[in-house]
């Protein structure tokens, strides 16, 4: 399992180790101090030894490069945070489809509305289910109730 922090904190970490290495430090000691394993430390030595400085560098990761930079997932969230309203949709609520269309109309990259909630998922984002209220609901009319009628309701009947 990769351990926690950005590359360049991996990479500092190594370093470090090697530092304690070379002022004599036993690699077990080095290892508990840094919160890794024996075996990680002697790898790190004889990288270092072999490679240099350069050997200790991060790796570039794996995998295919994501589709939007973080300049552009950070346009997506402020975008996002409009109401569908303001973009000509007839309801208030975000769909998978409606971001997607937005991603290709405003950042011209094209996803699937199914792989839309990858990304947003990735971003932090959660599902919102939306409150469901009737058209006709009449706010003045339910706080006069609560208010009024509902503290009357709650002592139940004087006897």
């Amino acid at each position: 399992m990769r351990p926690q922090g950005t590359p360049q904190q991996l990479e500092k970490r190594r370093l470090l180790a090697v530092r304690l290495l070379k002022k004599g430090k036993k690699p077990s000691v080095v290892a508990r101090w840094l919160g890794a394993s024996k075996s990680s430390v002697s790898r790190w030595r004889k990288t270092y030894r072999d490679k240099g400085k350069n050997g200790l560098r991060p790796k570039p990761i794996p995998g295919r490069p994501p589709r939007l930079s973080e300049a552009q997932k950070a346009r997506l969230v402020g975008w996002l945070l409009q109401s569908p309203l303001a973009y000509g949709y007839n309801t208030d609520i975000w769909t998978l489809k409606r971001v997607a269309r937005l991603i290709e109309d405003r950042l011209h990259v094209r996803y699937h509305p199914n792989h839309v909630w990858r990304l947003l998922t990735g971003m932090d984002w959660s599902r919102q289910k939306p409150e469901k209220r009737a058209r006709e609901r009449d706010e003045k009319a339910i706080a006069h109730w609560k208010r009024y009628v509902w503290p009357q309701v709650k002592e139940g009947p004087q006897v």
